[in-house]
């Protein structure tokens, strides 16, 4: 089962894959997809508040955090880690558990990334906002460093996260019934 789905002018099918037996997601993958990634990239930033970094959660919004920081002309990106490399000094570190992951993840950033992002106001941006674990995370993340939220941003929003009013997004995403149609 699939469903089209149309991001800004550009339509993509979405595989539905199941995440209980009653919910039903569609799968947004933009790693491989340049036109995709391209486009997105290029929409956000229309709608983009002021802000001097962008920072987003490893790892399927890395493309499009890549991409919004080359068109825009930053010389500078943050990347929220799943867990402390071997390279960084210090770390501020939150947890979160999102839809698509089975157990709880930890977001990372080591102490020169969070030295810059002191008193900077920082977008936030991730692929999909479905629950909003990873968004609510993020935040935290930016002020134990000392950053401003300047700004949440996301490709798509899923189910009830549509509804919100404090993101920005290019399509909103259904949640789906096991026989494919979209759940009310």
């Amino acid at each position: 089962m699939t469903y089209e789905i149309d991001i800004a002018g550009l339509k993509r099918e979405l595989t539905l894959c199941p995440v209980s037996d009653e919910l039903y997601i569609g799968a947004f993958v933009i790693f491989g997809d340049v036109e995709l990634t391209v486009h997105c990239a290029a929409e956000l930033l229309k709608r983009a508040p002021e802000y001097d970094y962008i920072i987003a959660p490893e790892a399927k919004s890395i493309p499009l955090l890549y991409e919004m920081a080359r068109q825009s002309g930053a010389d500078k990106y943050f990347l929220a880690r799943k867990g402390p490399k071997a390279y960084m000094s210090g770390v501020f570190e939150v947890s979160v558990k999102s839809i698509t992951t089975a157990a709880v993840q930890r977001l990372v950033i080591d102490t020169a990334d969070a030295e810059q992002i002191k008193g900077k106001r920082m977008l936030i941006l991730d692929d999909v906002i479905s629950t909003g674990e990873s968004l609510r995370a993020m935040e935290e993340l930016v002020a134990k460093a000392g950053g401003i939220v300047a700004g949440k941003m996301a490709v798509l929003a899923e189910g009830d996260a549509a509804k919100r009013d404090d993101i920005i997004f290019l399509a909103p995403l259904p949640l789906f019934n096991p026989d494919g149609s979209p759940k009310e």
